[in-house]
């Protein structure tokens, strides 16, 4: 099964995620176990997927539009 390409716009918002709810600078990997592993709460890692799902369905319902 061929995995679905996410468009820069999509791209974008999921790294503003990581920046807003996880406290992740980028997503880029940096080749530093201190800058490329996170510890992090469950109460942010349930926000980000939470706003993840929720852009996830505002594209989903804009591009039924």
């Amino acid at each position: 099964m061929a995995k679905p390409i996410l468009s820069p716009a999509a791209k974008r918002e999921i790294a503003e995620i990581a920046r807003v709810h996880l406290y992740i600078e980028t997503l880029e990997t940096r080749g530093h176990d201190s800058m490329d592993f996170h510890a992090l709460a469950v109460w942010n890692v349930l926000a980000a997927l939470e706003a993840a799902y929720l852009a996830g369905m505002v594209d989903h319902y804009r591009k039924r539009e």
